[in-house]
């Protein structure tokens, strides 16, 4: 099932997505107001949506409403290093002995459609297209063999970072968490209809110009592992989005280099999941608040 977070006369609503229409969820279940409401109520959730989208009742037209992230404030935003081994290539560094994580700060999210701002402190703007997973169930300590059951299901990430920014932290946490620099959706993909997350074709566009094409086959540290090393650690709950990495093809090892401009237009497809795709803008004046 396709799951989405919308806009709808002023109103932001969860539905799942057939063919050309949303179907809408108002009223399904008391209490059903966010997506991790929905992720919580389980197969319950699921079986009440699959009833109504069996009724043809409650729909709109999906260009008549405003597709926000999937998951609008995550308890948890994390994402993995040098996970392909033609990205770590491309670096220069050393393949990692240890899954390496940092923090996007959930207020860096944002849906598909919506701009990425070029930051007025630097113009080294890089993009990275990425399969991220959600949490499902509230766990710790996974055992590689069950960490399946616990993922709800997929969605594409951009892993926007300020690359003179991701060196100011020893965990690249500022370059990684400005305003806007974390795009997602366009909508979840519950994870019996994406099935192995591990065979899917991953592309990243800028300006119409391809520069990532890869597969998700080429992870060095799969889902599966990263969510029994993560949950070693921390608690993760349901709604928790990790990004699993970039391949090759990221503007900073370009020469001359790709940094997003301005104008452009990127574009991430991952197999089974869709088209995220945001426009870039110099970041607006409307931003200075205090």
């Amino acid at each position: 099932m396709k799951l989405a977070t919308f806009s709808h006369s002023n109103q932001t609503r969860v539905g799942a997505v057939v063919g050309q229409e949303m179907v809408d969820s108002t009223g399904l279940i008391v209490g059903l107001t966010t997506m991790v409401d929905f992720i919580n109520l389980g197969g319950r959730a699921i079986a009440a949506m699959d009833q109504r989208i069996a009724q043809g009742s409650d729909r709109f037209d999906l260009d008549a409403v405003k597709l926000e992230a999937p998951i609008l404030q995550p308890t948890k935003y994390l994402a993995i290093s040098l996970n392909y081994a033609d990205h770590i290539s491309e670096t220069g560094l050393e393949k990692p002995e240890f899954p390496s994580f940092f923090n996007k700060q959930t207020s860096c999210i944002i849906g598909d459609g919506e701009p990425i701002h070029r930051p007025k402190v630097s113009e080294k703007l890089d993009y990275e297209g990425e399969l991220a997973l959600v949490i499902g169930k509230r766990c710790r300590h996974v055992p590689l063999e069950r960490a399946a059951d616990v993922i709800y299901g997929y969605t594409i990430a951009n892993d926007v970072s300020v690359r003179d920014w991701q060196f100011r932290s020893p965990t690249f946490t500022l370059g990684k968490s400005f305003d806007t620099h974390g795009p997602l959706g366009p909508w979840l993909v519950t994870a019996d209809a994406v099935g192995d997350p591990h065979r899917l074709d991953l592309k990243t566009w800028v300006g119409g110009e391809l520069r990532q094409s890869s597969n998700t086959a080429h992870m060095i540290f799969n889902c599966y592992e990263m969510i029994s090393y993560l949950s070693t650690v921390m608690t993760l709950e349901p709604g928790d989005i990790i990004a699993t990495g970039t391949p090759s093809g990221v503007g900073v090892k370009m020469k001359p280099r790709g940094y997003m401009l301005p104008g452009q237009e990127v574009r991430i497809e991952i197999e089974k999941l869709g088209v995220l795709t945001n426009p870039v803008i110099s970041e607006p004046d409307s931003t200075v608040q205090y």
